[in-house]
């Protein structure tokens, strides 16, 4: 979990990004999960109460991201007002990958938000979540994209 930058975009979780950039984000989630069987989401809050952490586990499991066959799927949460985000893996992940196997991509996220490159460090923290899935997650010739790839907000 990390701080997002001072912002000038509107708060309003489904203007944040523009049009192109949300296609940018769903292209690199697209292109991230071809290599990978896990799945990847994107969702924006315009602000939360409390610990990030905590809202992003709860957004996880309302929008259905423990569904996954394999329970393999990660969530990227964005407060927008709070400034903060958090990464989520399902138990899937979290039974195979080592203790803080989120940090390259939360320092990611980190660099770019803090030049307020939204769009830019989302697609690469989505491209790292990729490279790193594949390794313990590997895609199969039978994989379904089992979750959406548009980006979810509230």
């Amino acid at each position: 979990m990390s701080r997002l930058a001072e912002v000038k975009r509107p708060l309003d979780p489904k203007k944040f990004f523009s049009e192109e950039e949300k296609q940018r984000i769903v292209a690199a989630i697209q292109a991230a999960e071809k290599e990978t069987s896990g799945e990847i989401r994107v969702h924006l809050d315009r602000a939360c109460d409390g610990d990030v952490f905590q809202r992003a586990l709860k957004v996880f499991h309302k929008i259905g991201m423990t569904q996954t066959a394999q329970r393999n799927g990660v969530l990227i949460y964005l407060a927008l007002k709070n400034r903060r985000f958090a990464i989520v893996g399902d138990e899937g992940i979290d039974r195979v990958v080592p203790e803080n196997f989120w940090q390259d991509v939360a320092d990611i996220l980190s660099a770019h938000f803090k030049e307020g490159k939204f769009c830019e460090g989302l697609c690469a923290a989505i491209a790292r979540i990729g490279e790193k899935l594949k390794e313990f997650f590997p895609y199969r010739k039978d994989d379904v994209n089992e979750l959406s790839d548009e980006i979810s907000t509230e």
